[in-house]
């Protein structure tokens, strides 16, 4: 008995012990951040490069408003689209049986864009009709041609070097200097994008490359903008052995597989023999294996976990380091939640959590991260029936900005120098100005283990009390708050709570607009000794900014 009584104490007192480190483990410590100290200088690599569908839609009013929103308030600086060379775009005529290039369309464009001071990230596709195979594969609805025939390559080179010198003719050298020319898009997704060998994309490379630089050696040119990482050797081949991806639909764990991306050593070893310029390497990592379709249900529980956008770079910089382009730039020129254009999460307000946790967890990795895209003024599948369907647009087509947009416009107000970061908190100051600026989200650890896709709305989840001090700021100065949560700038939300109006009127527009920018605000003003303390909750998948108002 004596034992015993002496066990169940001794069994009282662990779970004390458990219980009290429980509650020191989950006690939320108060951060001290001495703004003073030198940091470490950072890019902004997200606000590189944004994308967009195909280039005939850039010719659109409500298109070239929308960029000119995000180049002002997310700082893009350039644009990826799909179809320069699609027959919409008209850039090859046949006319008396000779081969006239016509650049009327291209003109006005880049002209457009230029001047709403955003460049041009030239995608080179699709195939024009006279340069296609007679009875070519099509993708998309307005079928861009993608099966080369016999004499594709030659005229290709034609076609490429004609464009290239056209726009060093227009907008002068200099400029075109600060472009970028990518050959293809997903060329590993056969017969999608390209009805074509791996071979015969390697070629098209070639003839791409020496056409750009045959017009000037410096120009920057690159590859292959090939899809997501794959855990498996279905693009090991000439073409896509789908059977070798079977197994991992029926793998628990694809967190557990180890994940690599398409083609690129082949590539860089391939342009090596062949002594080509590679300026850069392009990929599209997103954290799935193959598009979720809500329609059929396929592609659920293909989603990996969040650290796999990391994981992917950290295996990209490796292969380039020891490969014959070691300083090349990387330019991620796809990347969003997921790859299709109706997953419903697009739309919602996981979505932020994901874009800012990602992007900063991956500063240094890459030069580029491009969202694919800026608007859901994109016709891939043809025009949607709802005006939210989940399509890729951080704007949706009446204008209304959503969640990812308030997180690139976030990320765009930071700083130039890292003073602190965390899993939950990144601060930053201005190298010019001394300005300090903050985010903190709440990514809920329970959702950790699979990036947020799908219909589920998964606005539940763990809150996380944000508690830290800014040290040595001038007394006096005022900080500004702004919170985008399930309430605040959650445009979904507030277009259900209406009656989800299809389409809505000129009235509920202006009305939703206004909704979607409103966003929780106050202010905070330094105390006397130089310190501002925040202990602030933050919802699930919330994200708040914290800006210096006035500053040196």
């Amino acid at each position: 008995m004596r034992y015993k009584k002496e066990f169940i104490k001794h069994q009282i007192l662990v779970l004390i012990v458990v219980i009290f480190g429980c509650f020191q483990s989950h006690a939320q410590k108060n951060i001290k951040i001495d703004v003073s100290g030198s940091g470490e200088k950072f890019d902004h690599y997200w606000s590189k490069m944004v994308g967009a569908g195909r280039a005939n839609e850039g010719l659109r009013a409500g298109w070239l408003e929308q960029l000119e929103q995000v180049q002002e308030n997310c700082g893009f600086e350039y644009v990826r689209f799909h179809g320069i060379f699609h027959d919409d775009m008209f850039p090859v005529i046949i006319k008396n049986g000779k081969t006239v290039y016509n650049w009327q369309y291209i003109d006005d464009l880049f002209d457009r864009m230029l001047d709403l001071k955003v460049k041009p990230f030239v995608e080179l596709a699709f195939l024009p009709t006279s340069m296609a195979a007679k009875n070519s594969k099509t993708v998309f609805w307005w079928k861009a041609n993608i099966t080369p025939a016999d004499d594709s390559f030659e005229k290709w080179h034609d076609l490429v070097k004609a464009f290239t010198q056209h726009c060093v003719d227009r907008y002068g050298i200099d400029e075109v200097l600060t472009w970028y020319f990518e050959v293809w898009n997903e060329p590993n997704l056969y017969p999608l994008f390209w009805d074509g060998t791996k071979s015969q994309y390697f070629e098209l490379y070639k003839q791409s490359a020496l056409a750009i630089r045959s017009v000037d050696n410096r120009l920057k040119v690159g590859g292959p903008s090939t899809s997501n990482f794959v855990p498996d050797t279905r693009f090991d081949g000439e073409v896509t052995d789908d059977e070798a991806s079977e197994a991992v639909f029926n793998t628990k764990d694809i967190n557990a597989l180890q994940w690599h991306g398409v083609w690129i050593e082949d590539f860089l070893k391939f342009c090596a023999k062949e002594k080509l310029p590679v300026d850069f390497v392009s990929t599209h990592p997103y954290p799935t294996d193959y598009a979720f379709n809500p329609e059929t249900g396929k592609g659920k529980g293909l989603t990996r976990f969040v650290k796999s956008l990391k994981l992917d770079l950290q295996w990209l910089n490796k292969v380039i380091a020891k490969s014959a382009y070691p300083d090349v730039e990387i330019h991620l020129t796809e990347w969003n939640t997921s790859p299709s254009s109706r997953d419903a999460m697009h739309d919602r307000l996981p979505a932020a959590a994901y874009i800012v946790k990602s992007n900063l967890d991956c500063i240094g990795l890459t030069n580029s991260l491009a969202f694919w895209t800026f608007t859901d003024i994109f016709e891939e599948k043809g025009g949607a029936a709802s005006i939210f369907h989940g399509g890729f647009g951080m704007i949706n087509y009446q204008g209304l900005v959503k969640p990812s947009y308030h997180a690139y416009r976030m990320l765009h107000q930071l700083g130039d120098v890292k003073l602190y970061k965390d899993d939950f908190l990144f601060v930053s100051k201005d190298s010019k100005n001394d300005k300090i600026v903050a985010l903190a989200y709440n990514y809920p650890k329970e959702y950790e283990n699979a990036v947020p896709s799908g219909t589920n709305k998964r606005e539940k989840g763990t809150s996380k009390q944000v508690k830290f001090t800014l040290k040595d700021l001038k007394p006096g100065s005022v900080f500004e708050f702004e919170v985008l949560d399930k309430d605040h700038g959650n445009i979904h939300n507030v277009w259900e709570s209406i009656g989800k109006p299809e389409p809505p009127t000129r009235e509920e527009i202006k009305f939703l607009k206004k909704e979607a920018s409103n966003l929780k605000t106050w202010t905070m003003v330094v105390d006397k000794k130089g310190n501002l303390i925040i202990d602030q909750e933050l919802s699930p998948w919330a994200v708040m900014l914290i800006k210096q108002l006035n500053y040196k």
